[in-house]
């Protein structure tokens, strides 16, 4: 247990930033309709399951022109 506690100051941080991260791309996912590629189940499953990685790629490959 004071291994956790030692690595607490670095995890905290970064597990914040994984799920702002993670609902700012549900939410952008779940009210605009357009994608480049797939459709908004396939880019739920990546973002939910894609832990960091998910998100990253949602906006970076996925997210449709805004209108």
């Amino acid at each position: 247990m004071s291994t956790l506690m030692e690595y607490l100051p670095v995890l905290l941080p970064v597990i914040i930033i994984q799920l702002v991260l993670m609902l700012t791309a549900l939410v952008h996912a779940l009210r605009h309709p357009h994608y480049r590629f797939g459709n908004r189940i396939i880019w739920v499953l990546v973002i939910a399951f894609g832990q960091m990685i998910g998100p990253i790629i949602y906006f970076v490959i996925g997210r449709g022109e805004e209108e």
